[in-house]
């Protein structure tokens, strides 16, 4: 046998003597007892809840996720998963704690079928929490290499969650900010995910300063000035930066009064046809009651679904409804189901909504894009035929292809449908095709006297915030308002009551970042996450100090 080389006896020792670092490393990184890091990961949960809307306790966001990363302190990253996992569990389950209902009430399921559907989505939506804490335990150890590469990480699993399987952002950590006006400005160029990304940065930044307090085995206990120090610089900026765009003229802007139609259908009424000429009815006297204002509106807004039948299928009403705006000099955007023959003969259902314009016969149509999964229709319905839909409706419905924007004498306006609002991309395509003022139609019926609606609601805040455009919202049972270009609510209706509100709105001046360049913020924290990583394999995994 040949006597062992000189390299052959170096190299595992240098290999030992990284081991050892790692494992000394790790050692010194206390583990936290599995019961208390889940009451922890609970804790952090139940916090993310109580900042969401109708708790609205939003700077509980800003110190929620610090108990999380205590909790996960010194475990693998599978059982960080599993930990994070059920923080997620609480986080998604108490913000969406209105589906089960909306679920059992609406969609014809038993109790316990509906929150076996509540629970299945709920679980999927705590993976992205729980990959998050997963990743961090994996590459950072103590300390995370970079102080941005936890915001950065826990953006481009939110964009996924986004997009993913027809994405479902509902429940985004920026959502829970809506109250705190001045943050959010800057969803102006990052849309949700820059208000998101300081968010998670100030939760480690507090998490990494108040650490070194807790793991002192000594009586000199300490705090980390540091990363407490770095995190408040973006905050300040991004503070800063809101209140001066809140506190900015809007100048050279057209105004244009708008009334949106609250008729409170009730949802076991509104696709019978006995109830058909009284539905109509309802929606005319409230837009007389609009029409009789000291100053009355150019645009009447009725919400999704106003019509309860396939557009083109009642002639009388519908030149009714011509008669009305010709005579009142109005213009009228109303939703309603279609029907659109494709070139092969196939017929395909649609949620659409209509521009009545004043002595005009044609009516212009836009159709929703963006369909509410297992509730407009069924994805992969060949293999998922036993799965039935829970909206209220005439059928499966089939997505539009146009950001279609409507005329209204000198005024270009958008209108998106529902669900469609959510999302961030969609809203942009409308302004960036020209709308300078947005609508959106929408029946929120099924959700309840629950907190979906106030959620719903206060998203247009982000997509007016985002585009720098006013937003106008009918809704058939609420909420119903108004949101002007810096994301104020102007005016918003009281849930299942019969009413209108009008409002002078200012259109759209500028062009925003986030108009002109879209998700660029996501594919940055993409690339700082993954520049991060590279470098730590370039390293070879070792530790890192902030």
């Amino acid at each position: 046998m040949s006597k062992p080389t000189s390299a052959s006896i170096i190299i595992p020792e240098v290999r030992n003597k990284h081991r050892s670092d790692l494992c000394k490393s790790l050692q010194n990184t206390r583990r936290v007892k599995p019961l208390i890091s889940i009451g922890l990961a609970l804790f952090s949960g139940g916090l993310l809840v109580l900042s969401f809307p109708n708790y609205n306790l939003y700077p509980l966001a800003w110190i929620a996720f610090v108990p999380l990363f205590f909790a996960i302190e010194g475990h693998q990253p599978t059982h960080a998963f599993v930990i994070s996992w059920l923080s997620g569990l609480v986080y998604f389950g108490g913000t969406l704690s209105w589906l089960s209902f909306t679920l059992k009430e609406y969609g014809a399921f038993s109790a316990f079928t509906s929150f076996v559907i509540f629970f299945l989505l709920i679980a999927y939506l705590s993976l992205y929490v729980g990959f998050f804490c997963a990743l961090i335990q994996k590459y950072t150890y103590r300390k995370s290499p970079l102080l941005l590469f936890t915001p950065a990480l826990w953006i481009v699993l939110e964009w996924a969650k986004g997009h993913f399987l027809s994405g479902f952002p509902w429940a985004s950590l920026a959502y829970s900010q809506t109250p705190f006006l001045p943050i959010i400005q800057i969803a102006d160029f990052g849309s949700i995910y820059a208000v998101g990304f300081v968010i998670m940065l100030v939760n480690r930044g507090i998490y990494l300063g108040i650490r070194p307090f807790f793991e002192s085995r000594t009586r000199a206990r300490r705090i980390s000035w540091k990363p407490l120090g770095i995190v408040c610089i973006p905050f300040l900026l991004s503070l800063g930066y809101g209140l001066f765009r809140l506190s900015e003229p809007i100048e050279d802007a057209q105004t244009f009064r708008v009334s949106v139609i609250q008729g409170n259908i009730a949802q076991d009424q509104k696709w019978d046809h006995a109830f058909l000429d009284k539905t109509v009815q309802t929606y005319e006297d409230l837009s007389l009651i609009a029409l009789n204002n000291e100053t009355p509106p150019a645009l009447i807004l009725w919400p999704e679904t106003a019509l309860p039948w396939v557009f083109g299928t009642e002639s009388r009403h519908e030149t009714n409804l011509h008669r009305f705006v010709d005579e009142k000099k109005v213009h009228l955007i109303l939703g309603a189901p279609s029907i659109k023959r494709e070139i092969s003969g196939k017929l395909e259902l649609r949620n659409s909504a209509f521009h009545f314009s004043p002595q005009k016969t044609d009516v212009k149509q836009y159709d929703k894009r963006h369909l509410v999964p297992f509730g407009e229709y069924v994805p992969f319905a060949n293999r998922l035929s036993f799965i039935r839909k829970w909206v209220e409706g005439a059928g499966d419905f089939y997505p539009g292809t146009m950001a279609t924007v409507f005329d209204l004498a000198t005024l270009r306006v958008g209108s998106v449908i529902c669900f469609e609002v959510i999302f961030p991309e969609v809203v942009r395509q409308f302004v960036q095709n020209g709308a300078v003022l947005m609508t959106n139609l929408t029946n929120d019926a099924w959700f309840g006297d629950s907190a979906a609606p106030y959620q719903h609601f206060s998203m247009i805040q982000f997509r007016a915030i985002e585009n720098r455009v006013p937003f106008a919202r009918a809704a058939n049972t609420g909420i119903s308002g108004f949101i002007d270009a810096q994301g104020r609510i102007l005016q918003q209706t009281a849930l299942f009551v019969e009413t209108t509100a009008t409002e002078t709105l200012s259109s759209r001046t500028q062009e925003s970042l986030y108009t002109q360049w879209g998700d660029f913020f996501p594919a940055l924290c993409g690339m700082i996450a993954l520049i991060i990583l590279i470098k730590i394999f370039i390293k070879g995994r070792k530790p890192h100090a902030l």
